[in-house]
């Protein structure tokens, strides 16, 4: 390569670089911010994973109270008593249990009469 040539694509490398430099920062920017890793995919993990910490507390209140359920259908007798009456239907004895129809469904019409 001749010496003039050498100069000029040193000159033009010189005025060029601030450019070049410029333009490989705001490209890393843009990666940093919208890249697979950058800051908005951090903050929407960040968000999914409060959204399942709040789902493993509702679980966990839910299996607290099953396990009280639990504990209650074991050793409680009023409890028992109580699912029998309201679930199975049983009654004790000179007891009369009356069963009403199910209401009808809200967006069913009423029917005439």
């Amino acid at each position: 390569m001749s010496l003039e040539l050498q100069d000029k694509l040193q000159g033009a490398l010189l005025k060029y670089s601030r450019h070049i430099l410029a333009a490989f920062i705001v490209v890393l920017l843009i990666h940093d911010v919208f890249g697979t890793h950058g800051f908005l995919a951090m903050q929407k993990k960040q968000q999914e994973i409060q959204h399942v910490k709040a789902e493993i507390n509702r679980l966990n209140k839910e299996n607290a109270a099953l396990g009280q359920d639990v504990k209650d259908l074991k050793t409680d007798p009023q409890t028992i008593k109580k699912i029998a009456r309201e679930e199975l239907g049983l009654a004790k004895p000179g007891e009369i249990i009356i069963k009403l129809p199910p209401p009808p469904p809200a967006d069913s019409p009423a029917p005439k009469l």
